[in-house]
């Protein structure tokens, strides 16, 4: 919630205030089951991002989402955040496999995803977000 009472420009907020209030409520809600279950992404002792569960696990799943400000994108800020979160998440034992979707179009986060190891399994469409792409990592990789 502290998010909530920062104040920048649209080009340096990570999210739309109602976009933030919407993951603080998710948060909540999904800390008592599972905790963290979300990570300010941080440059030069700035949150420039956030990277957070989309919803309770279940089974060892994590289902995740990430964004960068608009003024921060394009420097590999959510790659190397991806990246450190997947490090993470793989010393937890409770954790086997992580999730992701990106709109169809948007290449660079389909890009971030790749790099960190992900794979497209599926797509679906969403009725607020549109068609999607479903990603997914597995701690240990399924046999050819």
């Amino acid at each position: 919630r502290a998010l909530l009472s920062c104040t920048h420009t649209a080009e340096n907020a990570v999210a739309p205030p109602e976009v933030i209030a919407l993951l603080a409520d998710l948060t909540a809600a999904i800390e008592p089951q599972f905790a963290p279950a979300a990570w300010r992404i941080v440059e030069a002792a700035r949150t420039v991002g956030l990277l957070s569960l989309t919803c309770t696990p279940r089974a060892g799943v994590l289902t995740l989402g990430y964004g960068i400000a608009p003024a921060h994108q394009g420097r590999g800020l959510a790659g190397a955040a991806l990246a450190e979160f997947v490090q993470w998440a793989w010393t937890e034992p409770r954790i086997h496999v992580l999730k992701a979707e990106t709109a169809v179009d948007n290449l660079p986060s389909q890009a971030v995803l790749r790099r960190n190891g992900f794979r497209t399994v599926g797509r679906r469409v969403d009725a607020e977000d549109g068609a999607l792409l479903c990603w997914q990592l597995d701690r240990w990789p399924k046999a050819p």
